[in-house]
């Protein structure tokens, strides 16, 4: 089955379409998951809606916040001046994300609106606390993506509305922030557990999971620990995060052996950000 292409001029024009259209048409990021999606016959649109040309695609920084265009490709967060130092998980996890040819067309929208439970980018943005901010036919809103993530293939976006950026407060210099994937080959593989941590010293701490239940999660108990104990309480955070985890098992791996990588992987996450705070501090 065949299908219209539209490319509006404006983010306004796009909504419009979303909205005449409804549940028959797909907002077109970069395409890399879609249309692999629609060549399976897995999904059958009647009309694609492209979001290229609207202005979506910048990085930004203020003095206390970092905002993120949906249409801002993996290769671009890849190479961001700004997430070299407290930051540096972004680009950890934009760049094992598919090959260079992925990256240069897939989007940080996309790797948050599709809602795979192993996508990459979306464990670092949970553990940032990001903001997703959202536009359509009835105005525009924003939510937290802990809370704009449903489950596997499912979130809070409205069939007429664009996700438009992410956002999250820029971390303070005495923080540290570090991504660890594991899969079956060190390239081009779906995570079997991804981890992502952010570390503020002497202050908050975020541990989010990636392929370990039906979406992205963060682990609060093990956060508490951390922030009260310490340097001293990553392994049993570690083993909190497994033990909150309910993972599956699949032709990638057991849920056993999920279990047990997010528990290493999350203790050297945590201390690795433990290190780089540490060679910072003057």
């Amino acid at each position: 089955m065949g299908f219209a292409f539209h490319r509006p001029e404006t983010i306004d024009a796009a909504i419009g379409l979303g909205r005449q259209h409804g549940e028959a048409a797909r907002f077109l990021a970069g395409g890399t998951d879609l249309i692999i999606q629609i060549n399976r016959r897995r999904l059958a649109p009647q009309h694609l809606i492209s979001l290229a040309g609207l202005g979506l695609d910048g990085i930004s920084e203020t003095p206390t916040e970092v905002v993120i265009g949906a249409m801002a490709t993996h290769d671009a967060v890849v190479s961001w001046p700004g997430f070299q130092k407290e930051l540096l998980a972004l680009p950890q996890a934009s760049a094992v994300i598919g090959g260079r040819q992925i990256r240069n067309i897939a989007t940080v929208g996309g790797n948050i609106v599709n809602a795979s439970p192993a996508a990459d980018l979306v464990p670092v943005l949970l553990a940032l606390d990001a903001t997703v901010d959202l536009s359509g036919s009835t105005g525009s809103r924003s939510l937290p993506l802990d809370r704009f993530l449903v489950e596997r293939g499912r979130t809070e976006r409205r069939p007429d509305e664009i996700l438009t950026t992410v956002r999250f407060a820029k971390p303070p210099a005495a923080s540290a922030t570090w991504f660890l994937k594991a899969g079956r080959r060190k390239a081009m593989e779906i995570s079997v557990i991804c981890v992502a941590v952010h570390l503020v010293q002497n202050g908050k701490a975020r541990i989010a999971i990636g392929a370990a239940a039906s979406r992205t999660v963060r682990v609060p108990e093990a956060e508490a620990l951390v922030e009260k104990q310490g340097l001293s309480a990553f392994r049993e955070a570690g083993q909190i995060a497994a033990d909150k985890t309910t993972p599956i098992d699949d032709v990638r791996a057991s849920a056993r052996y999920r279990k047990l990588l997010v528990a290493k992987l999350v203790e050297r996450a945590l201390a690795a950000c433990a290190d780089r705070i540490e060679r910072a501090d003057p």
